[in-house]
């Protein structure tokens, strides 16, 4: 029998990381406060019609000219810079411990706004099995020549589909649009945990709970109007600190949601068992959709 397999897809700025990532290193290296940098990414935005992530992207190429390098290798040191909620660099092998003892593998992905090269630099970059963010194309000496990406917060919902069909190729449209079973999909969205901060992350946040999955808000201490709101809203199932802390309230939840999805893919495969059991009495040939039928669990885990 295949192992479940739990996706926990976080956002990745105020969601792990307390402030913005260009924040850290990027802002302060023009000698500007993020305020006025922020400034001049809304108004080109508003000026032009342009997209807030590219407008972003936009301006950090334009007043980097002369002052400091935007290279691939250039961006991911900014990652080194980065820092992070209690408890998120030890995260990570925790939960994935709090996984095995559960009988599930535990998979992590991030799909941000920000840029993916500064988190595939910060500490965590390699924990996480896919990075979708905004990203440049680099000419051939390695300096960011234009977008190749711009995540923003609708577009952000085409990743949940990427990691429930197992389509994880940004440039494979083709097999992401084609028609899918749910059985044959890789992680079921009733086995995603999506974990977000704001308002950017509502799509992803209504999706993976509409389609069974589960939506975690977190808020900076003290800071809970947002989190607060989108729990009352319906758009999140739980609100609370982004402490990743061991023993932790997050940590808490994450355990119990993980135990509830084991039960539920257990309790779907002695359905689906049942189920073929009595057509098999009937005489009738079972639907190869037997396993969807047992709540998404592949067909070939049936014994």
């Amino acid at each position: 029998m295949q192992t479940p397999i739990v996706a926990l897809i976080y956002d990745f700025d105020k969601t792990l990381s307390p402030k913005d990532m260009q924040e850290y290193s990027f802002i302060p290296g023009l000698s500007m406060e993020p305020a006025a940098f922020w400034g001049l990414c809304r108004e080109l935005s508003l000026k032009t019609n342009m997209d807030g992530i590219l407008a972003y992207m936009y301006m950090m190429k334009k007043l980097a000219e002369g002052t400091m390098e935007l290279s691939r290798e250039a961006l991911s040191r900014l990652g080194e810079k980065v820092e992070f909620f209690p408890g998120v660099e030890t995260w990570f092998d925790r939960v994935g411990e709090i996984g095995r003892q559960n009988g599930v593998t535990v998979e992590h992905y991030i799909i941000s706004s920000g840029l993916q090269e500064i988190i595939q630099g910060s500490r965590i970059g390699n924990r996480f099995k896919a990075v979708f963010a905004a990203s440049f194309c680099y000419d051939k000496d390695g300096r960011a020549e234009w977008p190749a990406s711009a995540v923003n917060y609708t577009s952000k919902t085409q990743y949940l589909f990427r990691i429930n069909k197992g389509i994880l190729d940004v440039t494979n449209d083709r097999d992401l649009n084609a028609y899918t079973p749910e059985y044959k999909r890789r992680v079921p969205f009733s086995n995603m945990i999506y974990i977000g901060d704001g308002l950017t992350d509502v799509p992803c946040m209504k999706m993976t709970k509409q389609k069974g999955g589960f939506s975690i808000a977190v808020h900076a201490p003290g800071d809970t109007d947002i989190a607060d709101g989108l729990l009352l809203q319906g758009r999140a199932d739980f609100a609370m600190e982004a402490d990743y802390s061991a023993g932790s309230e997050l940590e808490s939840v994450v355990t119990d949601l993980i135990r509830r999805i084991r039960a539920s893919h257990d309790l779907s495969v002695r359905h689906a068992r049942q189920v073929r059991r009595a057509y098999e009495r009937s005489g009738e040939p079972a639907p190869p959709d037997i396993a969807m039928r047992g709540g998404l669990v592949e067909e070939d885990s049936i014994e």
